[in-house]
């Protein structure tokens, strides 16, 4: 029966003999942890340092409670109480002031201003026929065209940039710009 040995494996063996004698070492304990002298060192430390620490001395008499001449709180955050009544207005404050006169707001003037338009510019692709504009609309659907078409039954495509996208209404009320949200 033979056993085949690699050379990596006896280093890695040798290798962790050592480091386990190193860590022996560097502890200061024999491999037993029996020995006699380095527990009496240990325990002569610990008693040399209980021996020169003095205690201090507390004063617990200083922290009774002194009479305050303040006197005692009445202040309870666990009970509730009604609002004390406001001051009384003075004569000075309830003589009558001229009313006040709220004119009404401005009526805006001309159409109301067009709904914004409800795509979103989620991208543009490049193919070998033109540049394709990507939208997704309120629904979640996917909607695509080239310069000049009319998406969505509503709006005419009339720009396609990197970053957004031109959108005009298809009876030439506005114009929009869309950005590009990419979602």
């Amino acid at each position: 029966m033979s056993l085949k040995v690699s050379r990596q494996g006896v280093l890695l063996a040798v290798l962790g003999v050592l480091l386990v004698v190193a860590v022996v070492a560097f502890r200061g304990e024999s491999p037993t942890g029996t020995d006699p002298r380095a527990a009496g060192a240990r325990q002569a430390a610990t008693t040399a340092a209980t021996k020169e620490t003095p205690v201090a001395d507390l004063r617990l008499d200083r922290l009774k409670a002194e009479d305050s001449e303040l006197g005692p709180t009445v202040r309870n955050p666990f009970q509730f109480k009604a609002k004390p009544a406001p001051p009384k207005p003075s004569a000075e404050t309830s003589a009558p002031k001229a009313p006040i006169v709220v004119a009404p707001p401005p009526v805006p003037q001309g159409p109301p201003p067009l709904p914004p338009i409800a795509l979103k510019y989620i991208g543009v692709l490049e193919t070998a026929q033109g540049r394709v504009a990507i939208f997704r609309d309120t629904g979640g659907d996917i909607v695509n065209g080239k310069e000049g078409d009319i998406i969505d039954g509503r709006y005419r495509l009339l720009k396609i940039g990197a970053e957004s996208a031109d959108l005009a209404y298809v009876d030439g009320r506005g114009r929009q710009t869309i950005r590009l949200s990419g979602q």
